[in-house]
């Protein structure tokens, strides 16, 4: 494992084919689907970045901002989605300093507060996100937990 370099997609947009694939690959989600999001945000549509943490070239771990994370509140905008790290890369702070990379960029440009949609409890509060409510995901039985990050 060499030097783990954290990088928007604006900043390596030749990635976005590999990181939509990779994306897909870990959501089941269509591929199609990150690149009309990534698109529009290389394109300057939209300000909903995507970042990426690198070992090398190797994509480890990455996430994104969209509108809605397949939820019934559009009230609670933008989420941020798809966080993912490695197995082999766990445990080293990643996925907190890609969440950290995006708050501090959409803060940046005026967009704050942020949201995020999980089944996890215990992780997002040890990055200073905090539990908002229960919303009903789209197409599933069920609930799931809205974070919040101000």
């Amino acid at each position: 494992m060499g030097e783990l370099v954290f990088v928007t997609l604006r900043d390596r947009p030749e990635l976005e084919d590999g990181a939509a694939e990779w994306f897909h690959g870990k959501w089941g989600v269509p591929k199609e689907a990150y690149l009309a999001c990534m698109d529009s945000y290389l394109r300057g549509e939209t300000e909903y970045e995507w970042v990426l943490c690198l070992d090398g070239e190797k994509i480890v771990g990455g996430m994104g901002v969209i509108e809605n994370d397949f939820h019934d509140r559009p009230d609670l905008a933008p989420n941020v989605c798809a966080v993912y790290t490695e197995e082999a890369y766990r445990g080293r702070g990643i996925a907190g300093r890609l969440l950290e990379k995006v708050v501090s960029d959409m803060r940046e440009k005026g967009i704050s507060p942020l949201y995020l949609a999980t089944d996890h409890t215990g992780f997002y509060e040890r990055y200073g996100w905090e539990f908002l409510c229960e919303a009903h995901s789209d197409g599933e039985e069920g609930t799931t937990r809205i974070y919040v990050r101000r």
